[in-house]
Parts: structure tokens; sequence; C-alpha cells
């Protein structure tokens, strides 16, 4: 990746970029209202704009890569994700954004590493790293003690993948431990 001091040139073209991506997806969200015009809706998760804060970014308009470091806190709705580090690969170089069509991601892969917190559908995801594909919408989290909790409800593993289009979660043990597991049960359990 091309490390660059940002002048005020390139400070331009990112908040160009960032103008252009938040009115992809407000194009996207007025399409989705105007398909369901008998009943105003609000916009899903998926359709509100990403607020990434840091203390340094560094951007890579040949790779299609944005890296926020230190600190960073992204937002989307009531999606909170805090880590050390924080990769955005998207689609396309700023030029061809505005070219992106209603219904399409501009956002192909988010990639966050180092003590990863993710608040997100009522639950918590902790991990070293966490790889989020925005196409497909699963969520892979690894590194030694990865959780996933819902609820009083958690799940525990070496490599968790959650499929969050049909809800499926696989977990692998690793290394540093088995699978584990723990549910609360209001009915009968394994009594």
């Amino acid at each position: 990746m091309k490390k660059c001091s940002y002048k005020t040139e390139q400070w331009q073209t990112i908040i160009v970029r960032s103008i252009l991506i938040s009115a992809c997806i407000m194009v996207v969200a007025a399409a989705v209202y105007a398909k369901n015009t008998d009943s105003p809706s609000k916009p899903t998760e998926q359709e509100k704009p990403i607020h990434i804060i840091s203390d340094r970014l560094e951007a890579d308009n040949e790779s299609n890569v944005a890296e926020f470091i230190g600190n960073v806190r992204a937002t989307q709705g009531t999606t909170v994700i805090t880590s050390d580090r924080l990769k955005v690969y998207y689609k396309g170089s700023a030029d061809q954004i505005e070219a992106i069509g209603p219904g399409e991601e501009s956002i192909q892969k988010i990639v966050s590493t180092g003590h990863v917190v993710i608040y997100f559908d009522n639950r918590v995801a902790k991990a070293e790293n966490a790889v989020y594909i925005a196409e497909s919408r699963i969520l892979i989290l690894t590194g030694p003690k990865s959780t996933l909790t819902s609820g009083k409800n958690t799940v525990t593993g070496e490599k968790i993948t959650l499929y969050r289009n049909d809800g499926k979660i696989h977990v692998e043990s690793g290394r540093d431990g088995r699978v584990e597991a723990t549910f609360f049960s209001t009915g009968k359990g394994l009594d």
C-alpha cells in the first residue's frame, strides 16, 4: 500500500469520495422508499451512512483501499465497530463511485484488526480480527477466544463465521482451545 501524507488536494479527493459514497447510499435508500410508497419506511441499517473516525487515514486509490489507523470507531445506524485498524475495500476509484447504480454496493469488504469489538443486531462480537463481506453479509471473527454474545448466550472459538442473511453460525476450535458455548434455557435443559 502506498503511504501518503495528505495535502489539500488529497483531502478534497477523500471528501469528494465520502460525499459520493453517501450519495450512493442515499440513492439506494430513495429507490427502496420509492418501491414501497404504500407505507413510508425507515432506511434499513445497510442503507444508512457509515461514519468512521480514527487517528489517521491512509488511502491507496490504485488498490481501492482506505485504512483507518488508531482508535477506530465506525458506526452505521445501531452497528458500531471499534478496533485498532480498519481497512475498507471499495469498488472503483473516486471517479467511478458516482457511476455505481442503485442497489449496488460500493464497499466490498471491511477488515478490522486489533481489539475488535462489534455491536450489531443485539449481539456483541469480540476478536483480534474481523472480516465483513458486504455482498454476502458474512462476518468472520478470528483469533484466540473470539466470542459472539447474544443476550446471556455466548459462543467462543478460534474462528466464528456468522451468515447474517440466514443466521447460521459456524465455530471452529484452534491450537489455543476448543469451542465453548453457554446457553440459557427458559424451559427444560439437560436435566
